[in-house]
């Protein structure tokens, strides 16, 4: 038997594992967040509020799962790999708390996960073999778009959420660290362009995930 077509069956019965995994599995958490506040009471509005940004913040959880196991898939460079998939780890926290937040306030994930976690394996397994510049380059411009997005929706939360709060600021300062290490590891400029098309997918699935 070929020992190179083996290996990448193999590789890609892991990946349909991870897949199953993230989009069937509860997250557990290996992090928990210091900060977190007492749950304050919400009135229904705020709390339908918040569980749709929180189900909105869920499935950009899942698709960093599946964009960066698709980029640490293809990636050329060992260290550029690893970096990719700590940083899967560390979005699976995020996973964890956006699930226990959403179990809180009685809201659903969203519907079409499964959606948004092909199409970002497929963009990560792309970018990834475009080169490891490239690739950083796109992490470091996802941060960027994540962080700014996060700071919006605490804008949005009402003011009683702290525990959603905390969540999300604790999300921002991890999304911060991502984008400066692809950054140190050699992240390539994005031409606006591609950064402009980044923008409108986000916001096509922002918009689908807070209603679905």
């Amino acid at each position: 038997m070929d020992t190179r077509s083996f290996g990448v069956i193999d590789r890609i019965i892991g990946e349909i594992d991870k897949a199953i995994k993230v989009l069937s599995t509860p997250a557990h958490a290996a992090r928990k967040i210091s900060a977190m506040q007492q749950a304050a009471a919400l009135t229904e509005t705020e709390r339908a509020q918040s569980a749709r940004l929180m189900r909105v913040n869920h499935s950009g959880e899942i698709a960093a799962q599946a964009l960066y196991q698709g980029q640490a898939l293809t990636a050329r460079n060992c260290a550029v790999a690893a970096a990719m998939r700590q940083a899967a780890a560390e979005e699976t926290d995020h996973l964890a708390w956006c699930e226990q937040r959403l179990r809180e306030l009685n809201g659903g994930t969203s519907v079409l996960n499964p959606l948004w976690y092909a199409g970002s394996f497929a963009i990560g397994a792309v970018a990834g073999a475009l080169g490891d510049s490239t690739s950083l380059g796109f992490v470091a411009e996802t941060e960027r778009q994540v962080e700014m997005h996060l700071r919006r929706h605490m804008q949005r939360l009402a003011d009683a959420d702290l525990r959603s709060r905390a969540i999300l600021e604790q999300m921002t300062n991890d999304e911060v660290q991502h984008g400066a290490q692809a950054a140190s590891l050699g992240a390539a400029e994005l031409p606006l362009p591609v950064a402009a098309g980044m923008r409108l997918t986000a916001r096509i699935m922002t918009g689908s995930s807070y209603w679905l």
